[in-house]
């Protein structure tokens, strides 16, 4: 076959069939967020002449991941044009069919658009149209700054649904029927977007795979950029912070993020500002924002691995830690007292769950029954050396695109993943971006667990009770 070209609003680009669906790779949906656009808001992107190569992909506001060895394989790619996007579409040719927008996580300082595991060639099997964004992380996103609006990762996500809006009937998708979905950050920004006025109307469905909201307080914000400008040792404007090149504005974001035992506290994150984000998510929500089906839920032991901190602590250290995630101090110390020869195990879950579990049935309390909300726990546990038993952060990924196959998959798995679950939640994913129903009811009491062999249990039994200013009320 001929390689197919469309015809983009902002001019023609030429993508690859890959068997029976085409990609279009590293389409910019605004222009380079460089020079004096560097803190500003996206700007549309300018039309180009002829047909434009889609067929690689583009750069990644990735400087590096995380850390060294990441459970999904994220790729930085250099150059400046990292507002970009990737289509995957079973016929450009066609009309009408449901469209997934995807948020990859990375904590807003890392990750990428262009993973293998975000290829949406598996659901182009079944008759949906993919697209995979990037967007500005860290500083360049999120760092309050005087002369600069707030939250400008957000912003980015907000173009590239415009851009999605605008173009994807181009691609045989519906723009009446798109579904943003995320993992991690990415689905936190799915929570930030069902609170933003700016995103009302750009998408009819979303999803929140492990969905982590971050600052959410503005004079936080104000004093982590004092923070952060004076570890840059610049003031927090736009116009200093411009002379640090991309790599070294990641450096200083690193520094400022730096957790115990060389782990990443991420700090710099979408916060309520008053604009761009008007209130918190919670809060929105409860006032009647974003009422869209929503389709939510966490892994079992997200970040449970927390609790190796813990080895050795005393009741009196371990009740502490608690009570410092949230949770009363009546129940941390009755929870560090019935764990006092294992206070890893219950910090690693208190970590999980005031971070993860209690946030999704938060979201499902504060929507009410404005609009269905489907939840769900993923509690198949992992086969691989050194994660035996846990359902850890980033271990669904791989089944809800059924892409068990994938790379590096089996090193978060383990031999042998159940194949019959990455179909039937794949299955789930497919049926609800599709307009229906995931095939279980809405609401915490009916929120369906996932395990192999399949089983009746609901989840979210036992989520460890946390007050904090965010989700009390």
């Amino acid at each position: 076959m001929s390689e197919p070209v469309v015809h983009a609003t902002s001019g023609a680009v030429r993508g690859r069939w890959r068997g029976p669906s085409a990609a279009f790779l590293g389409i910019p949906f605004a222009e380079a967020p460089v020079g004096p656009l560097r803190f500003a808001a996206p700007v549309r992107r300018s039309p180009w002449d002829g047909v434009r190569d889609a067929t690689v992909y583009g750069p990644t506001a990735q400087v590096e991941p995380l850390t060294d060895i990441t459970t999904i394989p994220e790729p930085s790619t250099p150059g400046d044009d990292v507002l970009n996007l990737n289509v995957f579409t079973p016929d450009p040719g066609a009309a009408g069919l449901p469209v997934l927008v995807w948020i990859h996580g990375g904590g807003y300082m890392a990750g990428c658009q262009n993973s293998s595991w975000y290829d949406g060639a598996t659901f182009n099997r079944d008759g949906v149209v993919t697209v995979s964004t990037g967007y500005r992380l860290g500083a360049e996103a999120w760092l309050h700054l005087e002369g600069a609006p707030d939250n400008r990762g957000a912003l980015d996500w907000v173009a590239a649904l415009e851009w999605v809006r605008d173009n994807i009937a181009a691609f045989g998708g519906d723009p009446s029927r798109v579904t943003v979905a995320g993992q991690s950050a990415g689905g936190g920004a799915v929570l930030d977007l069902l609170a933003m006025p700016r995103a009302k109307g750009l998408f009819h469905r979303a999803m929140g795979i492990s969905s982590a909201l971050g600052d959410e307080d503005p004079a936080r914000a104000a004093a982590l950029a004092r923070e952060f400008a004076a570890l840059a040792d610049v003031p927090a404007t736009a116009e200093d912070m411009g002379q640090i090149d991309r790599r070294g504005l990641h450096a200083v974001t690193k520094r400022l993020s730096a957790g115990p035992g060389g782990g990443v506290d991420v700090k710099l994150a979408p916060f309520a500002d008053g604009d761009v984000i008007p209130s918190p998510v919670l809060t929105a929500l409860r006032s009647g924002e974003g009422h869209v089906p929503l389709l939510l839920g966490a892994t079992s032991h997200e970040f449970n691995m927390a609790g190796g901190a813990a080895a050795g602590w005393s009741v009196t250290e371990t009740a502490h830690a608690l009570a410092g995630l949230g949770v009363p101090a009546a129940e941390a110390a009755r929870l560090a007292a019935d764990y006092a020869d294992r206070p890893g195990e219950i910090f690693g879950q208190a970590v999980t769950d005031a971070t993860f579990r209690h946030l999704a049935v938060a979201v499902v309390q504060a929507r009410g029954a404005a609009a269905p909300t489907w939840l769900y726990q993923f509690d198949w546990r992992s086969r691989a050396p050194g994660m035996v038993g846990q359902a850890f952060h980033c271990l669904d990924l791989p089944f809800w695109w059924d892409r068990l196959d994938g790379e590096r998959v089996h090193a978060a798995t383990g031999d042998d993943p159940p194949q019959r679950l990455a179909t039937a939640m794949h299955a789930a994913m497919v049926a609800f971006v599709s307009g229906g129903d995931p095939g279980w009811p809405a609401g915490v009491e009916q929120s369906t667990l996932w395990q192999d062999p399949p089983t009746s249990e609901p989840g979210y039994q036992s989520v460890i009770t946390v007050v904090r200013p965010d989700t009390a009320g």
